[in-house]
């Protein structure tokens, strides 16, 4: 396949039989994305099994929560979920939950789509890991400030520091 070609790009609702796409493709942005920061014995564990038994759960909680898949040639790529706010203080009553992209599609716009389709325009807030440059840079680029709140959040049996950025 020669580079300049446009592959096609679809942002869809997640659907029932995307759980097992969606355990595998989550399981290797996890890998991608935490492996600076969560042990490689850890991420050794992790299993895309379980990463869709979870997608299945995920996926059936209600209109009130977005998830979208993006699909390039058929295949899902990334995904994202947004719903109501969980936390008390919640600056915003919508929450980003989790945006993902495998790294082969970072830089395409395919996170941007995503991200739109989620978020649609409204305010809202999000936690990330404190040390992902990335997305850093991709929420500031989205008018995504941090707001001076802070956590340890458990992952995998060990912990990520994360912070909170609103907008």
């Amino acid at each position: 396949m020669s580079t300049d070609v446009v592959a096609e790009v679809v942002i869809r609702p997640v659907r029932d039989v995307d759980a097992e796409a969606l355990g595998r493709v989550h399981a290797t942005c996890w890998h991608e994305t935490y492996d600076h920061l969560i042990s490689e014995a850890t991420l050794a564990n992790l299993s895309p099994r379980r990463m869709a038994e979870l997608w299945t759960h995920w996926m059936n909680q209600g209109p009130e929560y977005r998830q979208f898949a993006a699909l390039v040639d058929g295949e899902i790529v990334g995904f994202v979920g947004s719903g109501p706010a969980r936390d008390e203080d919640a600056p915003r009553e919508r929450e980003l939950y989790f945006i993902y992209l495998l790294d082969a599609f970072h830089g395409t716009g395919i996170g941007q789509k995503l991200f739109d389709a989620a978020v649609d325009g409204e305010p809202v807030y999000l936690w990330v890991a404190s040390d992902n440059p990335r997305a850093h840079r991709f929420y500031e680029r989205n008018g995504f400030t941090a707001d001076g709140n802070e956590q340890v959040q458990p992952f995998l049996g060990e912990e990520i520091h994360e912070v909170r950025l609103t907008r």
